[in-house]
């Protein structure tokens, strides 16, 4: 009996402490670390225009006009690019309902251009396994180029020049591929549109 009791004081000390520490001290020194060192990353890459926040350079947005670059599709729940509920599909390749989806897309996007007669990038018809992708590669870019430049009457040397001009290159020059930022690319062209 008196051994259990003589347990029981340690171990609720022990347990208040680890919860201070871990539970409070450790997240409120991450934090402020992160506003520190990272402040824009640490308060979620918030792109702002004319004093109103448009989104994060870290989240895909959802663009359904022709004169807009679309980004890659999302499977979050309950609607697309959904932060709050980051997720893929997790269906296989051979799984009918991921091939009804990808055929789905490219219909969309083969009847919003049918001129165009170029391979369709796969990051165009597929989700990625966070649904959150706020790029697209260069081969996505180049495949909407024409029909956003025809859209917005631009010349399409124009757009390809806000593309090339927003390109962000493969970490080290290795990791990853070329890519570009969707939102970051429709908001200078709606500044070039102006």
């Amino acid at each position: 009996m008196s051994t259990s009791n003589s347990n029981f004081r340690p171990a609720v000390v022990l347990f208040a402490g680890l919860t201070l520490i871990v539970g409070v001290i450790y997240p409120f020194a991450m934090t402020g670390v992160g506003k520190v060192l990272f402040n824009e990353k640490a308060e979620g890459s918030l792109i702002v225009q004319d004093g109103k926040t448009v989104g994060s350079s870290l989240i895909g947005q959802s663009f359904s006009s022709p004169k807009y670059f679309w980004g890659r599709p999302s499977a979050t729940g309950p609607m697309s690019n959904n932060a709050g509920g980051s997720s893929g599909s997790n269906l296989g390749p051979t799984n009918p309902a991921l091939i009804d989806a990808v055929k789905g897309r490219m219909e969309a996007l083969k009847a919003a251009d049918p001129g165009n007669t170029a391979k369709i990038p796969v990051d165009l018809v597929t989700a990625s396994a966070s649904g959150l992708d706020p790029e697209i590669s260069l081969a996505a870019a180049n495949y909407q180029l024409a029909r956003v430049a025809r859209e917005r009457k631009l010349p399409e040397s124009q757009v390809k020049a806000i593309i090339d001009q927003l390109t962000q290159q493969p970490m080290l020059g290795l990791l990853g591929e070329a890519s570009v930022n969707v939102l970051a690319l429709n908001l200078a062209l709606d500044k070039a549109s102006k």
